[in-house]
């Protein structure tokens, strides 16, 4: 065999055709990834140093060197100890240099060989070696093993790219078993270690079994690899073919003047989206659902699922904010436009505006109107807004027992949708809106979770500035939302909620508040949805006054504006048949308008006879009196107690009747000190249906018991409120103001009240407080020189009539300092 050497500018014809004995030493070129095998070409790339000159004395000599693999490839001059000990010997058949100085080589490789010693490290290594012959065994098993070999080599060569069809000929016509594993193992991709266990393999028979399951592993990979490639293939097909179908009926449908609904729809959504500053993971999620809308056909099921929620994000003013009117000035004259007094809430509100006009980027805080029905609440929140110049979106909480309705449903479920405060928020169509949340104290929890838990976030100013909804899956800032709540009692409202809200009360109006209102509000809203003229509708303040005091007994004015619609109603009847005009409508004709009388006043009814009390209590819908009724009976010293009563006033009653047994010689000087060993003791607080509890009728309920032992009546224009100790001591309660009210309500003028309470009667409008005698208290002899009625002529319990005295010197009781005072601090 003739090659060619050529170095670009010579070359030399040599003959590699027959195999020449192998000398003692060789030198040895190491290889990287690369095992070479006898009878086979192997393309060599060299660019190392002492590899180059290797070649090149290798030229100037024999042209023999050995190829050994490399057990590290990594290694840039690998030395003897990271180089497999069996290689070939090869002949370098062909050599070419390149103009970067590296050489290509083409080597024919001979005999397998054995390095048995190193002679020479530098310049290159040098190796003495032994030649390892194959073990050859004719058989019928080497046979079958070549034909085995032949015919999976084959389908492997028709499976794959890289193996050329003439090695499928060359393989099919080579005789010798060595030749053939040799030929084979040289053309697969297998890793080093695997080629290398085949080359130092010299049984041949061995050699072929091994190349047998090497084969038929590749064969599965290839059948695998082709399996999975026609799966994409036919994927790409569908997919591409589709894509060319829906750009012809485009066309088509542009050509005819058609268009499709469902592209339209996903253009038009587009559209509104690149209209929008959305943030950027907002964005993200936008693109790619918008995607999915844009490959889904408009019969998919998820198709409606994936618009309306495109739809929404669409929907939400993530970007559109409306400017705060921080005019003080005018935001004082629209509250006070809308709302007569509540100077404590509008003070409130012109201090928030102070600090957002000093600082626009503060945090605000989430104001809590607690107070009974009626008083405004809510009607305060929209002329806040109003005075904010935001937008206004009322939401009710009150019944809500599923935590859905605040955070929304997953897009799992069907019919899914935003919660409460994202479909506000689309509504209202600005991201800093003012949300009044109604009836915040009346959420409920149950299996489905716990709304109040959900809203700690909503109402957190430190977390709902990423507050994400269910169905969004999104953050939505709600920091630039003001949200206003309102409740009736606290009671009810979870610590951790209530710890996140700035708390206003605001109680019932006066007699007086709710003239002014009646005449600057309610009137003139009625004649409007009557029909009336204003003129056609006057009423006096002595028939509002009539009616504030005798079909109304409420905290705030609904009742009263239901009563003023009747006699507004009244009125356009009249209009409307043409009756002679009644002119401005006064107490008397209010009253034939409005029919009986719907309260009286029961102070001096029901206290007329020994043993009754008036107290003052707090209910949800704003103070009121309460009855405490004592009797005797002949028994054996047992006391029961009804009305329905929670277990705090009936601990209050028992303590009462503690104290009044222990001090009966103070109370009722004239009774027998075994009087309770022969006498039951019954009390009752009337209107039964009611439940009722609270610690601040105790000194009530000591009252009607000394009056019912002392035979003296108690004061009808007196009543009383506190909480009263085993000991004798008044301690303080909440809501005087409440109660106050009530008390003006029921025309009762003197409140007695405990010593530490008389700071809140700052709370107190002064023209009620110059209506009203407040007596403050210690201990409870104070209550009973106070209320007690000095009598010539008192009634024992058992019914007689005995001498009582009057309330002088002779008359002792556990008494303490009291104070009374007014507006006038005359009593």
């Amino acid at each position: 065999m003739i090659e060619i050497i050529s170095d670009g500018s010579s070359a030399q014809e040599i003959d590699i055709g027959a195999r020449q004995p192998l000398p003692e030493t060789l030198p040895v070129l190491p290889l990287r990834e690369t095992v070479p095998f006898p009878d086979t070409l192997t393309p060599l790339a060299i660019g190392q140093e002492r590899s180059v000159q290797l070649v090149n004395d290798v030229l100037a000599g024999n042209r023999m060197l050995v190829m050994a693999a490399s057990r590290q490839p990594e290694l840039e001059e690998p030395g003897p100890q990271e180089l497999y000990e069996v290689g070939v010997v090869g002949v370098v058949a062909r050599m070419l240099k390149v103009p970067d100085g590296t050489l290509r080589l083409l080597v024919q490789g001979a005999q397998r060989v054995r390095i048995d010693t190193w002679a020479e490290e530098k310049p290159y290594l040098v190796a003495a070696i032994s030649e390892l012959p194959d073990v050859v065994e004719e058989s019928l098993e080497l046979t079958a093993l070549m034909r085995s070999v032949q015919q999976t080599f084959s389908q492997i060569v028709e499976a794959v790219p890289y193996l050329p069809e003439e090695l499928q000929i060359a393989v099919a016509n080579v005789e010798d078993a060595s030749a053939l594993s040799h030929l084979i193992s040289g053309s697969l991709r297998l890793p080093t270690e695997r080629k290398q266990e085949l080359l130092e393999e010299v049984n041949v028979a061995r050699r072929l079994r091994r190349l047998t399951e090497v084969l038929a592993r590749e064969l599965e990979v290839i059948s695998i690899g082709s399996e999975i490639q026609s799966q994409v293939q036919s994927e790409m097909d569908r997919t591409q073919r589709e894509f060319v179908l829906r750009q012809q009926l485009k066309a088509i449908q542009d050509e005819l003047g058609e268009f499709d609904e469902s592209a339209a729809e996903a253009n038009e959504l587009r559209e509104q989206l690149a209209a929008l500053e959305l943030p950027a993971d907002v964005r993200k999620q936008a693109d790619r659902e918008l995607g999915r809308l844009e490959n889904l056909p408009t019969q998919a099921a998820e198709h409606g699922v994936i618009r309306a929620y495109l739809e929404w994000i669409a929907s939400l003013p993530w970007d559109h904010s409306t400017e705060d009117n921080l005019d003080l000035d005018h935001a004082r004259t629209v509250l006070d436009e809308d709302h007569y007094g509540l100077e404590q809430v509008k003070d409130r509100i012109l201090e928030f505006l102070a600090v957002r006009k000093l600082k626009p980027d503060a945090r605000g805080t989430i104001l809590c109107f607690v107070g009974p029905p009626g008083v405004g609440k809510t009607s305060l929140g929209k002329s806040i807004a109003r005075a904010l110049d935001r937008e206004f979106e009322r939401i009710s909480v009150g019944g809500v027992r599923d935590e859905s309705e605040i955070r929304g449903h997953r897009r799992t479920y069907i019919g899914a949708m935003p919660g409460t405060i994202i479909r506000a928020l689309r509504d209202a169509g600005s991201n800093n809106p003012l949300f009044m949340i109604d009836e915040i104290d009346k959420m409920g929890s149950d299996f489905r979770g716990d709304p109040a838990s959900a809203m700690l976030e909503v109402l957190d100013p430190e977390q709902n500035e990423h507050f994400r909804d269910h169905y969004l899956d999104l953050p939505f800032d709600l920091s630039k939302v003001m949200f206003i709540t309102t409740a009736n009692t606290l009671d009810t409202i979870p610590g951790p909620l209530r710890d996140r809200m700035e708390m206003i009360e605001i109680a019932g109006y006066t007699a007086d508040e709710k003239l002014q209102i009646a005449k600057r509000y309610l009137v003139p809203r009625q004649a409007e949805r009557n029909g009336l003229r204003r003129s056609q509708l006057r009423i006096t303040d002595a028939a509002l006054r009539a009616v504030i005091g005798d079909y109304t007994r409420e905290a705030g004015v609904r009742e009263l504006e239901r009563q003023i619609g009747a006699i507004g109603r009244k009125v356009a009847r009249g209009v409307a048949e043409e009756q002679p005009a009644k002119g401005s409508i006064g107490e008397a004709t209010a009253r034939e308008l409005l029919g009986r009388r719907r309260y009286h006043s029961e102070a001096k009814r029901r206290t007329r006879l020994p043993g009754v009390a008036t107290g003052l209590a707090w209910t949800p819908v704003g103070g009121d009196v309460l009855f405490v009724e004592a009797t005797a009976m002949d028994g054996d010293g047992e006391l029961q107690i009804t009305g329905q009563l929670g277990e705090v006033m009936k601990e209050s009653a028992q303590a009462a009747m503690s104290y009044v047994r222990g001090h009966l010689s103070l109370v009722a000087p004239d009774l027998p000190t075994d009087w309770f060993k022969h006498h039951d003791v019954h009390i009752h607080v009337p209107a039964g249906a009611i439940p009722k509890d609270g610690p601040s009728a105790g000194i009530t309920m000591a009252t009607a018991l000394a009056s019912l032992l002392s035979g003296r009546q108690v004061r009808a224009d007196v009543a009383m409120t506190g909480e009263m100790t085993l000991t004798g001591q008044v301690l303080p309660i909440g809501g005087l103001k409440d109660k106050a009210l009530a008390a003006q309500r029921n025309g009762i003028g003197c409140i007695i009240a405990p010593q530490l309470n008389e700071p809140d009667t700052e709370e107190i409008p002064e023209h009620l407080r110059s209506k009203l005698t407040f007596d403050f208290v210690e201990e409870i002899g104070d209550v009973l020189e106070l209320a007690l009625e000095p009598v010539e002529q008192a009634v024992s319990p058992n019914g007689r009539s005995r001498t009582a005295g009057g309330r002088g010197e002779d008359r002792v009781y556990a008494r303490g300092k009291r104070s009374a005072r007014t507006a006038s601090d005359q009593r």
